[in-house]
């Protein structure tokens, strides 16, 4: 079995794929690195596993139904994407190795059967599996946002990869929503020069410190006011901690201003 690398995705606002109409070629750059990221892969993967910025829990939780529902949580837009559907299946029995792996990590996990898909799992995963049937599993994050709890767990995920289980870390390198548009410029170049710098520059042992200790980067609080779409990075990386980072998508005029970036975490298919 190929081991699998790792990736955290900038996953755009909302239900975009399902918005070309209203947005344009806004996301063009974004979906053309999704799409991508099958190629990437390579190969066709037993299951994703999606660490969820938008699922938030105080001990780490699986989604473990068979047929996930819907979750709609973004508000004010058009009546259509309300009834969006994306009915990949789950796999229940990936979940339950997900918390195995977890709590023999001494990291507390448990099953949720009736959570859905949320907007950063769905949105996300429509240009890379469009066909809806690669088998979904969503990992929260954990509040408190701890980077120390969050690589730990990546860390105990690492041998999903070599199972055949692609991890998709879904979040955003810039989340002030405040600041979407030119008020956002400076921060967010500032905050991804500096990442950009710690994943692809420094070595393993230095990249943890330099994260775990991010909220001293240049513009950090302003680039995440809250550090929710921060955390899945944590985890991607705790999966791929003494392998290599490549940038796989960069934009310097994301909504006309930000930067944003999305990285993978070991080797790509030659």
């Amino acid at each position: 079995m190929t081991r699998l690398p790792t990736y955290f995705v900038s996953h755009g606002g909302g239900p975009w794929p399902w918005m070309k109409d209203q947005y344009g070629p806004t996301y063009a750059e974004l979906e053309a690195s999704l799409v991508d990221i099958k190629r990437q892969v390579g190969v066709r993967p037993t299951a994703v596993l999606v660490v969820t910025s938008h699922w938030e829990t105080d001990d780490f939780t699986v989604s473990s139904g068979t047929a996930p529902g819907m979750i709609y949580d973004y508000g004010g837009f058009p009546p259509h994407t309300y009834q969006i559907r994306y009915p990949a299946p789950g796999e229940p029995q990936l979940a339950a190795r997900v918390v195995q792996l977890l709590n023999d990590a001494g990291q507390p996990a448990r099953l949720d059967a009736e959570r859905g898909f949320d907007h950063g799992t769905f949105s996300m995963l429509a240009p890379i599996y469009p066909e809806a049937d690669m088998p979904v599993v969503q990992l929260s994050i954990r509040h408190g946002y701890d980077p120390a709890v969050h690589l730990a767990a990546g860390r105990a995920l690492a041998p999903l990869r070599d199972e055949g289980v692609l991890i998709l870390g879904s979040g955003l390198s810039f989340h002030n929503l405040r600041q979407f548009g030119p008020g956002g410029a400076l921060a967010s170049n500032a905050f991804d020069t500096w990442l950009q710098h710690v994943l692809l520059e420094l070595s393993p042992a230095d990249r943890e410190q330099a994260l775990l200790h991010w909220s001293e980067a240049p513009y950090a609080r302003m680039a995440h006011p809250r550090e929710d779409h921060l955390v899945p990075l944590w985890v991607a990386l705790g999966a791929a901690e003494q392998e290599a980072a490549a940038c796989v998508y960069h934009e310097e005029s994301f909504f006309g201003a930000l930067t944003v970036s999305s990285f993978r975490f070991g080797d790509a298919a030659a």
